[in-house]
């Protein structure tokens, strides 16, 4: 929370929306839990409750049916079609911008009791109080808006609240007792604020819909097959509701069948006319049946946003419409009959309890990833979206073979699907079949050509096979689409610094831990270019900086030490090493650096000869087969502890190892250490002497 980033929620559309509160909600949770998901899905939940409450509260003001409100408000909250609304932490927005429907309905009707009583009664209250609550209802939608945008419909049901419940109409009989009828012109000119926030809300999602390329063009998706998608919407989250079986994430667009679509266009006429027929004698139908049909315009697909064809999160609202049909429509005629009254009341308890048990089933679904996607292709066909976030979730496992079948079961449903592509490519790559992986990473890039992720991921195969200039052309594509990418200016950079070009590589190094300052990776980069360059002071400023950062990262510990060892500080180099064996135990390469130090330094300058030999013999024992470098630091060990004939022995074994791998060069390098055994002297180095290149070797 600073004012940068308040600056940004008002002013970003990332992610193709403009929800400002609900980036600001996300910021203060990461403010006060970080990452720990706990509290961050408790908020959802008490922002949920919170609006049950809130419904509740406000169906029994307007009608003074305890009940029948209790009852539509407990669907609300316990019906399976709210799970993903709660349980998904990202739609914050949804039990958010609920809250605050809930709120501007609670004001608006205050606004309403207020008037009535003014009208009769104006020399009491001098209509102070109607404007306050006219002013909050106002404030309360605004809030709403900037939450999501889906609250733009509420204006159209405050005007079928002004029908039923609240009786200000001339069509509706008095349910309620009012004898407030107020004129249809004053009715619509009290909604004029509202629907001028609404229209300015929608030009905002719209802009920002479309500038992230979220919105589908009219060639890619005709206006036919939009009304047939909506229609047959409608009636799908109508049986969804009433029969909440087979309940995912995600669900592909699809071209319904004609049969189908008529179908669901004779459904909708058909409840339409005869609540219409029955709409004097029950309001409560017309209202209910109007809400469920009004709320769900803006995401039943005819201005289509994304590649969903119906989302479970979308019926949060509109379902408020159906539930209220079933409270009064059901209950209607058993007033007076107890024994009737009872069979309605354990009727709904039942009903309730089957919506409790099909939520807690619901919400085990979305413990985790791959319990969410395996489950939604269990219920769903052709689903590419589930097959490709599946692959994710294996990916970050480590699950590299099924993680590949799902990307590739992806592509084979959506061949354009450049998001599988690419995940397919860093499956392959992570399995060291990099061939195959450029082929995917290239098709992902012609697929989609502002792929900024993709081409990045291209470079760093092209540069894995040595590829150099086709990899900084693909580094540099991808800054030009999203000149942000940190990943991408540490990227340019390695590969800058592979090609020697050390001024554009410490730049792009530097651009990178500006964009990214906790960018651990980018630190130590940034310091090996230095290092290179000859300033080892602020390389060191950014070695420790990484470790700070990342304190469990080895190659920065690393390269650290080398450093330090450069300055004269083996003491502090120690330390550095010893910081990288409690992260890698039992690394035999690491061992070894280590005890090469304490062997080839006086204890004056930090050496210490004893612990040189146990960790040398150590590292021997861990590679297996004797390996030359190895067993070179033992020799050296042993004769800094003057234990010289075992360090001639193992010299000459070290010699021998090295001519029979082709290691010529070693194996003239201990000679001229053996040498110095037979003389009786240790091989030494002095503080701030030569040290191998930083970051090779590195564990």
């Amino acid at each position: 929370m600073t004012l940068r980033g308040l600056v940004w929620a008002f002013t970003t559309s990332h992610a193709s929306n403009w929800h400002p509160l609900t980036w600001l909600s996300h910021m203060l949770d990461c403010q006060l839990f970080g990452l720990n998901a706990g509290p961050h899905h408790l908020v959802n939940v008490l922002f949920h409750v919170a609006s049950v409450l809130l419904l509740f509260h406000v169906l029994n003001r307007m009608t003074a049916a305890p009940w029948r409100s209790a009852f539509v408000a407990a669907l609300f909250a316990l019906h399976p079609l709210h799970v993903e609304s709660v349980a998904w932490v990202a739609e914050r927005k949804d039990v958010l911008s609920a809250f605050f429907w809930m709120l501007t309905m609670w004001a608006y009707v205050r606004c309403v009791e207020t008037f009535n009583r003014q009208r009769f009664q104006p020399e009491r209250l001098r209509g102070k109080p109607a404007n306050v609550f006219y002013g909050l209802a106002l404030l309360f939608f605004a809030l709403g808006l900037m939450a999501k945008p889906m609250v733009a419909t509420l204006p159209f049901v405050l005007l079928l609240l002004d029908y039923w419940p609240l009786d200000r109409t001339q069509w509706t009989a008095s349910v309620s007792g009012s004898k407030a009828k107020v004129p249809l012109s004053r009715l619509l000119k009290e909604k004029l604020p509202f629907l001028a926030l609404t229209v300015v809300s929608c030009a905002v999602t719209f802009r920002a819909q479309r500038t992230g390329g979220a919105v589908v063009s009219l060639e890619r998706l005709p206006i036919g097959d939009r009304v047939a998608n909506a229609a047959v919407s409608y009636v799908w989250y109508l049986g969804k509701a009433l029969w909440p079986s087979g309940l995912a994430v995600f669900y592909p667009y699809q071209k319904w069948p004609q049969d189908r679509v008529v179908a669901a266009v004779a459904v909708l006429a058909g409840l339409s006319g005869w609540i219409i027929w029955r709409a004097r004698r029950e309001p409560h139908f017309v209202v209910g049946w109007l809400w469920y049909l009004g709320t769900l315009v803006p995401v039943i697909g005819l201005v289509q946003v994304g590649i969903q064809s119906i989302a479970d999160r979308y019926t949060y609202l509109p379902s408020i419409g159906l539930f209220i049909m079933v409270a009064w429509g059901a209950s209607r005629g058993f007033v007076g009959q107890p024994v009737q009254k009872l069979v309605v009341a354990a009727t709904a308890a039942m009903l309730l309890a089957v919506c409790m048990a099909l939520s807690c089933f619901q919400i085990r679904h979305w413990r985790t990833s791959e319990a969410l996607f395996r489950h939604a292709l269990n219920v769903t066909a052709n689903n590419f979206v589930a097959h490709n976030n599946l692959g994710n979730a294996l990916l970050q496992r480590g699950n590299l073979t099924e993680a590949a079948q799902h990307f590739e079961q992806a592509v084979r449903i959506k061949p354009g699907f450049a998001e599988a592509h690419n995940n397919l490519a860093l499956a392959l790559e992570q399995a060291g079949n990099l061939k195959d992986a450029i082929g995917h990473f290239e098709q992902a890039v012609r697929i989609k050509p502002d792929y900024a992720e993709a081409h990045n991921n291209l470079g760093t195969a092209l540069a894995q096979t040595g590829r150099l200039q086709e990899a900084v052309g693909q580094f540099e594509q991808a800054l030009r689409i999203k000149p942000d990418s940190a990943e991408a200016h540490n990227n340019l950079g390695n590969a800058l610094l592979q090609r020697s070009n050390l001024t554009e590589a410490v730049q792009h190094f530097e651009q990178a831990v500006r964009i990214k300052p906790d960018y651990a990776e980018a630190h130590n980069n940034l310091a090996i270019a230095l290092e290179q360059a000859g300033n080892l002071k602020d390389a060191i400023g950014h070695f420790e900086q990484a470790v700070r950062i990342k304190p469990d990262y080895a190659k920065a510990h690393y390269n650290l030490a080398l450093v330090l060892i450069r300055q004269g500080k083996v003491r502090e180099a120690v330390r550095q090493y010893e910081q990288v064996m409690r992260i890698k135990p039992d690394s035999a390469e690491v061992e070894n650096n280590l005890a090469w130090l304490l062997a080839t330094f006086t204890p004056a300058d930090g050496g210490d000869p004893v612990r040189a030999v146990a960790l040398a013999q150590h590292s021997c024992e861990l590679t297996g087969n004797p390996v030359p470098r190895h067993v070179d630091t033992l020799a050296a060990a042993y004769a800094a502890a003057g234990r010289f004939s075992e360090a001639i022995a193992t010299a000459q074994k070290a010699i021998e190892l090295a001519r029979s791998t082709g290691q010529t060069q070693l194996g003239r390098e201990i000679e001229n250490r053996l040498q110095l055994y037979r003389d009786g002297r240790a091989f030494r180095l002095s503080a701030g002497g030569t040290t191998p290149p930083i970051g090779n070797p590195s564990p």
